[in-house]
């Protein structure tokens, strides 16, 4: 399995900002989504860590809120 390093940065900050915020037992069982998420904006082009970490922040934002789930991006 191939590792994608530019994206150890995004997951690090973010998870530094769950922590701060009293969250880190959410973002961990999130975790596996996110990456996954994070993958797929990598596969689009984006390398960006700091476009990563902002993305990867609202992505966990509407997946800890249930918003993903009625997102019309997701309804495919």
């Amino acid at each position: 399995m191939v590792q994608i390093t530019v994206l150890e940065t995004p997951i690090a900050r973010i998870k530094e900002t769950c922590e701060l915020t009293g969250i880190a037992d959410k973002f961990d069982r999130a975790l596996p989504e996110l990456e996954t998420f994070l993958e797929v904006q990598v596969a689009k082009g984006e390398v960006r860590e700091t476009r990563l970490t902002f993305d990867g922040l609202c992505y966990l934002r509407r997946l800890l809120t249930g918003a993903v789930l009625q997102s019309p991006e997701n309804a495919e």
